[in-house]
């Protein structure tokens, strides 16, 4: 048996094992019982079948809006933070995944032929009452099931869609997301221009040659549209984010996981700072992020230019996991010390793969005046 029949049966596996589990889970009450892997777990893998990266590209759009299947992942991430006409607070996540199972395309006629598997996740924190809202979804990209368009930017999954409403995102963003329990019916418009992440939108992981992303973010989306929960409905407006990476492998074996802030403050200025955990408990030195000025120019910064202090922690009823809670964030060469607090503690997604993600608040000092914001944290890779 050759290597492509070997791949096409574990592709098929693959398939018929992540059904079961949704549907395994679907019928079990009981979420902690579910055998779970971790999001890490999934970016750490490594096939030197797929495209790597290198070493810096240029960027065309709107053709890199679209996906590229000649490497092993990649995502496109939506968060916010919203309120209603009342001041009522919610925030969002809706993030589409792409994985390859194999290198090449799968031959023959049929439709329902496909290399790509989406996966999608959408949640919802509803701040007032104190609930989480978390759903997932999984297709193969045959017959027109989920995918991505090269043209512009419109990525799905079934009925689960981000799409621009023009080539260059100017007219605005739609995203749809909706279960039984919740839904987003959102319009976004960027109020800044694009950024590129990293060495010119290469984002380099670890130290060996290929662990890396291509990697570029919308930081600041004006947006407004209408958010469901159970039969209650609201008419609501705020701020996104909007990440995009893809890449083969981006961790090492000697990396954890990540903790990954995104920060909107109000004074116009916005920063990213991804801190990579190493399994020996040490942070990497490979961390890095950005400040994104009101002037719309970027600060770089290293693994070095930034120092992070857990205050808090908080132990999931769900998984018994122990996160982080509470963060000080300082960046002394921008004369910035920010207070990181939840708007709530339960944010953790107990699905397929689980992680933390939720809307935060912050306050604190940017260049000697008081500033407040708003942001999401991811916690990725924690047992």
């Amino acid at each position: 048996m050759n290597n492509t029949n070997k791949r096409l049966i574990w592709a098929s596996l693959l398939i018929v094992i992540l059904a079961l589990a949704w549907f395994i889970g679907q019928q079990n009450a009981q979420p902690e019982a579910e055998p779970k892997n971790t999001v890490s777990e999934v970016l750490s893998a490594d096939d030197e079948e797929f495209a790597r990266v290198f070493k810096p590209r240029p960027f065309v759009f709107p053709r890199d809006h679209g996906p590229h299947d000649a490497y092993r992942s990649e995502w496109w991430y939506y968060t916010g933070n919203l309120q209603s006409k009342t001041g009522r607070r919610f925030g969002y996540e809706l993030t589409f995944f792409r994985f390859a199972l194999t290198s090449q395309p799968i031959a023959g006629a049929s439709n329902w032929r496909s290399n790509q598997v989406y996966m999608a996740h959408f949640a919802l924190t509803d701040v007032e009452n104190q609930r989480f809202y978390a759903d997932e979804r999984y297709a193969r990209a045959g017959n027109g099931l989920a995918g991505a368009r090269k043209d512009k930017l419109h990525v799905w999954l079934y009925d689960w869609q981000a799409r621009a409403h023009d080539a260059n995102e100017k007219a605005g963003i739609t995203l749809n997301a909706q279960s039984d329990e919740a839904a987003i019916d959102l319009q976004l418009t960027p109020l800044k221009p694009l950024v590129l992440q990293g060495q010119d939108g290469l984002s380099q992981k670890s130290a060996e040659p290929g662990n890396a992303s291509y990697y570029y973010s919308y930081t600041r989306l004006q947006t407004e549209g209408r958010l469901r929960i159970g039969h209650e409905n609201f008419a609501v407006n705020g701020a996104s984010w909007m990440d995009r990476e893809w890449s083969s492998s981006a961790l090492s074996k000697e990396q954890a996981g990540w903790d990954w802030f995104a920060l909107q403050l109000f004074d116009d200025s916005e920063i990213m700072f991804y801190r990579l955990r190493r399994k020996d408990g040490k942070a990497d030195p490979h961390s890095a992020g950005a400040v994104f000025h009101a002037d719309h120019s970027q600060t770089n910064l290293s693994s070095t230019d930034v120092v992070i202090e857990q205050l808090d922690n908080w132990r999931s009823p769900h998984s018994g996991i122990s996160y982080p809670s509470q963060w000080r964030l300082s960046i002394p060469s921008q004369k910035l010390e920010l207070l990181i607090t939840p708007l709530m503690e339960d944010q953790e997604l107990n699905i397929t793969y689980r992680y933390w993600e939720g809307a935060v608040s912050v306050s604190g000092v940017h260049q000697g005046r008081p500033v407040t914001g708003q942001g999401y944290v991811e916690l990725a890779g924690y047992r």
